[in-house]
């Protein structure tokens, strides 16, 4: 039988591209050629997603990275403050494991994320699928 084995680095390149012409336009998604994007951000959108629609959550994802900023100022935040931020999205309990998860991340890891999938795993809330996706980007 003839080797019929993909060629892995063509397959990359043409997915990648086709990635780049069509790709949805997402505020958390780094643009072509950009940088990557930085793990809060994927964390937060990735978070809000669960259950929730994207035209819902991009207005909500943005005002709430305009309220905090950096994983550091979610830290800080009180409950109050990020369940007001949190309204319309539902499912609270995932507001307050990102709050839980922000004051350890800062606390525990100098307000750098883990860049594990079993260290992002320990974080509260976080699963093997947000674990994933933000280890990923």
């Amino acid at each position: 039988m003839p080797d019929v084995s993909p060629d892995i680095d063509l397959i990359r390149s043409r997915l990648l591209a086709w990635y780049d012409d069509h790709a949805r336009r997402l505020p958390w998604r780094a643009a072509v050629g950009a940088p990557r994007t930085e793990p809060y951000r994927v964390w937060l959108s990735e978070v809000m997603l669960q259950q929730t629609q994207t035209d819902r959550v991009v207005p909500k994802y943005e005002a709430f990275l305009r309220e905090f900023p950096t994983v550091g100022a979610l830290s800080q935040a009180s409950v109050a403050e990020v369940v007001r931020m949190w309204m319309g999205l539902g499912y609270y309990r995932r507001a307050l494991n990102l709050h839980k998860a922000a004051q350890v991340i800062c606390a525990d890891h100098a307000g750098i994320f883990p860049k594990t999938v079993e260290g992002l795993r320990a974080l509260p809330g976080v699963g093997a699928y947000t674990a994933a996706a933000v280890a990923a980007f």
